[in-house]
Order: structure tokens, then sequence, then C-alpha cells
């Protein structure tokens, strides 16, 4: 049994650095759990948040994560990637959340002055022209609004694909569906995107640059 679960840790060892905090959490470590939360709480609330679209849910789902993260410990195994399971767990409340219709007001847009209060990742400063800037602007608007429209699923696989940068494997494994299932969400997805978004891009389909990505 010891040896098992050894073999175990060991190949967690050789990749995920957080399977290990998150066993040490099982054994009871609190400060592990506090680093965990402080490395990923960010990612979960952004995650979310193109989701659902509205900031306090997004603050309300991803403390439900961790709860439920915390919660899970003692029965914990590292049969994947943290962030797999952990996206998981976000990926079902906010789908649930969506589709429990407590959205009544519709998916609120973000307002021209970009995320506001939500964490985002500082960028050089290379301060671009009032003109550059609302274009720049416009843009994003686009993207985050062609992307708020697609299918739930459809959704969430871009922003996992896209934005957290998650392989096929992974995501099929948050959604619970085969990996040529998530291939073919995400070629359904990009196809529309492309079709929404190419009179922004002149045709040559849908990219989102390293910068976007931080701030849609």
């Amino acid at each position: 049994m010891v040896q098992g679960v050894n073999t175990i840790a060991g190949a967690v060892s050789a990749l995920d650095l957080d399977a290990q905090l998150m066993l040490r959490v099982r054994d009871g470590d609190e400060d592990c759990f506090r680093v965990l939360l402080e490395k990923h709480r960010n990612p979960v609330i952004r995650f979310v948040y193109r989701m659902v679209q509205d900031r306090a849910v997004s603050e309300e789902l991803a403390q439900e994560v961790f709860l439920r993260v915390y919660r899970s410990r003692e029965t914990y195994e590292p049969t994947a990637r943290f962030t797999t399971w952990l996206f998981r767990i976000a990926t079902h409340l906010a789908l649930n959340w969506l589709r429990d219709g407590r959205n009544e007001r519709g998916q609120q847009r973000l307002d021209d002055e970009g995320d506001g209060d939500m964490p985002v990742r500082e960028v050089a400063d290379r301060r671009p022209t009032v003109e550059q800037r609302m274009v720049d602007q416009t843009r994003l608007q686009e993207v985050r609004d062609a992307i708020a429209v697609l299918p739930e699923k459809q959704r969430a696989a871009v922003l996992m694909h896209k934005y957290e940068e998650m392989g096929y494997a992974q995501i099929a494994v948050v959604l619970g569906c085969s990996e040529s299932a998530v291939k073919s969400l995400l070629f359904r997805a990009y196809e529309t995107l492309r079709a929404r978004l190419a009179f922004l891009l002149g045709g040559v389909g849908y990219e989102v640059s390293a910068r976007s990505r931080e701030r849609v």
C-alpha cells in the first residue's frame, strides 16, 4: 500500500508541484492550502468571470471552488494534474450557475474602461496613443462579446484552451468528454469566432495576442 502511494507521489513529483502541495494539505498542512489559494485564486476568478460575466458572482463561485477543494482534502488522490481537477470544479459551478436561471439580467458586458477591479497581470508600460487605445479597446470588446455568446461548453473549452493554455486531454477531463469531442467543440467555436471577428482580423482567422489574453 505504502509502495503504491509512493509510486503515485513519485509520478506527480516530476509533473505537478501543486499536487504535492495538495497531498500535504490532505495530511493536515494548512500552510500548503494557503499557498495553493494564493497561487490559483486569481486565475480561477478570471476564468469564472469570463464564463458568467458577473464580477460579484465570479468572486462567490471562486470562493466555493476553494471551499470544495478544502472539503475534499481528506479523499484527494493525484490522479490528474491539480489544475485539471481545480478547473473541473470551477467549470461545473459556472455551468450550473448559468443553467440555474439566476442570470436574470443576461450576461453583463465589460464596461468601456476594461476589467476595473478584476485581477489582471501587469504588462510593460508601452503607452499607446489615445487613438490606438480606443482601437484596441474596441477590438477587445468585440472579442469579449464574441466569446460571451458562444454555447456554454464551447465557451469553457475556448477559455481553457486559449487563456489557460490547457491541452485537449486536460480539457477533456474537465468537461468529462473525449479528446475528439473537445476538438470538435473547439473547431466549431473557432469557426464561429472567425466568422464573427473576420471584419476585425481582415479574414486571417481568430487569434488573440498575449496582451489581449491577459485583459479579455
